[in-house]
């Protein structure tokens, strides 16, 4: 996640643009880099909630779609497919503007032959990988490193007190509008933070990577930028500053310390080289999905949807190209600049957004392992902030923005309209005032998060190890099986058994108890317990019962061997909700309701939802360490805090593991835990498995 967002980020941003920016902003041009970076947070962190809530391909569109209806998915897709364009038509500027430092050619043409390079590379499926990625960024923070430490030493041994002050006088050339729109201008060289939102659904452990990730990125990105942009700003002339497309490299040819100045110079027209290419051809390749999910999704026409020779959606490549080679013939570099950095505030708006909106819409399956801060103030504070800047710099990215959300809108209302039946999540946050929904995208959101699986902090192996397994006589009905259930649950919580069968035979009448694969899981929310329940009943032939689907339409349901009866906290919906994602997902394994049927005890069923758990059974002994154990109840010894005692096998019973059991000599005992925390229990107490 870091070498992807951080990749995407240095290239124009570093390496081209702050020459343009100074010329609007002065010498304030690297306050206006921090401000920048300060004013991403409240995108980036929409944005990394939005990816751990809905890890889907195509990133913003997706998020956009879902949260506000197609109609703002097509603006927003179109928009942010236009804005990674641009950005990416930049990049491509750049190498021309470096490559003059290894062959005199002209700009433009090279721009345009990289392009149809790039393109080609695309369509034939060769992309960047990640390890690729990663020796890419390292590379390149090395050769940054050296040139800001040179730069800074240059500056602090070459450079008198009164030169600098010339160079920084006046701080504010261009007084506070100048700064705001120098801000919105170099705005785009943070968007590549952000570009991770698109590969979510290839992140492993995404609620922890992608956050963490596109933190550590930001704080790098921004050091990088104000420092070596102060460097930039203080080793050159201003006014050759303000015209140059090579920054850089112009400001490596004043330093007196370090390599010899060809060499220095050498250094950093690769590493600009190298990440225009790298962010040209991720750009290429991101841009590209837009057109091919929103074809998939009935917002643009089929054939953008088709996937070519080589597996990639060549089409979109060869439209994402033309489009780019468009703009480099027809606008200059600030231009170009300056309408990205713009459209991507507008996406930025719409993202905030977005997360006001899915929150407020209640939808219990948005589940976001990430979430936030300081919400709604945060997002607010992006919406206002992203709006000013858009004002700040001028009328002409305020007509294009508006001109091509016009366009967008056209488009929708003419085209995608008639061919698209879903609504976003907003009508969700609207059904709380009357209006309507659209339940389909609960039931979206639900497959996600069965997709996503359980956190490392939800307690499903303490629910099964402490679960209650009841193994039904041939022929019992499903009522009866239902009110066994709530017996035993009332034993353990403070809720009567009437009301608990009560609660799972409505649920089953009104469409709510899920059953598939010969297995069913009736569910409740109840209040005033702590932590959530389950009782494991085992039917050996199967029984039928009726049940209703979302219409109330009742059916008689195939024949069902195992039944999860599951009872949370009414307070902690999501965490229920993945609870039965994550039953759902060990039923639908190959072969699970036959090693249901043939289990010989309830040991084994419960070893079999906890089959994927790393585990260690240990037999006391007298005549090893695990001596220590027998006839101790297990509250007064002191196991790992790490790891959780599941099950008590003694003889051919279960003993469920309260803290007031006696261990006795020959107990098997199963602990669930970290493979480390069960290597060292292994190792204290030195018994046979």
């Amino acid at each position: 996640m870091f070498a992807i967002a951080t990749g995407a980020m240095f290239s124009s941003g570093f390496f081209l643009l702050p020459g343009l920016a100074a010329a609007k902003g002065g010498p304030s041009v690297a306050l206006a880099y921090l401000l920048a970076g300060i004013l991403i947070l409240p995108a980036m962190f929409s944005k990394a909630e939005l990816s751990t809530a809905l890890p889907r391909a195509g990133g913003t569109y997706y998020f956009l779609d879902r949260a506000l209806g197609p109609m703002f998915g097509t603006i927003g897709g179109l928009g942010t497919y236009l804005a990674l364009t641009l950005k990416t038509t930049f990049a491509l500027i750049g190498i021309g503007a470096y490559a003059v430092f290894f062959v005199e050619l002209p700009i433009k043409p090279v721009a345009i032959a990289l392009t149809v390079a790039i393109a080609v590379i695309n369509i034939v499926g060769a992309k960047e990988t990640s390890g690729l990625q990663r020796v890419l960024v390292v590379v390149l923070l090395a050769i940054l490193a050296y040139f800001i430490s040179f730069g800074l030493i240059e500056v602090g041994t070459n450079h008198t007190g009164e030169s600098i002050k010339g160079r920084f006088s006046p701080f504010f050339a261009h007084g506070i509008e100048g700064l705001l729109s120098t801000i919105g201008f170099v705005f785009v060289s943070y968007a590549g933070l952000t570009k991770v939102a698109s590969i979510a659904e290839e992140v492993k452990d995404p609620e922890r990577n992608i956050p963490l990730g596109m933190m550590l990125s930001l704080g790098v990105t921004t050091l990088v930028y104000v420092t070596g942009v102060f460097v930039i700003v203080a080793v050159m002339d201003p006014a050759a500053l303000h015209s140059d497309l090579t920054p850089v490299a112009s400001a490596a040819q004043e330093f007196t310390v370090g390599l010899p100045v060809k060499v220095t110079i050498l250094l950093v027209s690769i590493a600009a080289i190298a990440a225009f290419l790298s962010t040209g051809n991720a750009g290429v390749m991101s841009a590209s999905r837009y057109p091919l999910a929103m074809s998939r999704d009935r917002l643009l026409p089929a054939p953008l949807s088709r996937i070519g020779k080589y597996h990639t959606p060549t089409l979109g490549i060869c439209m994402t190209a033309a489009i780019m080679i468009v703009c480099i013939l027809t606008m200059n570099e600030e231009g170009i600049a300056k309408l990205a950095s713009a459209f991507q505030l507008f996406i930025f708006m719409l993202v905030c957004f977005a997360v006001i909106v899915l929150r407020e819409s209640q939808i219990p399956s948005y589940d976001p392992g990430y979430r936030s801060p300081l919400y709604p103030w945060m997002q607010i504070m992006g919406i206002l902030v992203s709006l000013v800047l858009i004002v700040a710099m001028g009328m002409m990215p305020i007509l294009f923005t508006l001109g091509t959300v016009i366009i967008c809108y056209l488009w929708f209302h003419f085209y995608a309209r008639p061919r698209v039946a879903r609504d976003g999540a907003i009508y969700h946050w609207f059904n709380l005032l009357g209006q309507r929904q659209y339940d389909e995208l609960d039931r979206e959101f639900r497959t996600i998060l069965k997709e996503k699986g359980m956190r490392l902090d939800d307690p499903f192996d303490q629910v099964i190890a402490r679960a209650q397994v009841v193994d039904m006589a041939p022929g019992a009905s499903f009522e009866e099986i239902v009110r066994e259930a709530s017996i035993l649950f009332s034993d353990r919580i403070p809720v009567d058994s009437s009301t608990l069968e009560s609660g799972f035979m409505k649920g089953t009448q009104t469409g709510a108890t899920p059953t598939a694969g010969g297995a069913a899981l009736p569910h409740l929310h109840v209040s005033d317990i702590d932590a959530p329940e389950i009782v494991l009943a085992r039917s050996p032939d199967g029984i039928r019962f009726e049940v209703a689907d979302s219409i109330a339409h009742t059916h008689v349901v195939d024949p069902v061997y195992a039944i999860f009866f599951l009872v949370s906290p009414e307070g902690n919906p999501r965490m229920h909700l993945r609870l039965l994602a994550h039953l759902a997902n060990i039923i639908d394994n190959e072969h699970f309701i036959e090693s249901w049927k043939q289990a010989s005890s309830a040991t084994q069923i419960k070893e079999l939802l906890l089959k994927d758990t790393p585990s260690l059974t240990l037999r006391l002994s007298s005549l090893d360490s695990s001596s220590a154990l027998i006839n101790a109840k297990i509250k007064d010894v002191e196991f790992p805090s790490d790891c959780i005692l599941a099950v008590i096998r003694r003889e051919d019973k279960l003993v469920v593991p309260r803290g007031d059991v006696t261990l006795l000599e020959g107990d098997l005992i199963t602990f669930i835990g970290e493979p480390d925390v069960l290597s060292r229990i292994r190792q204290k107490y030195e018994a046979s498995s």
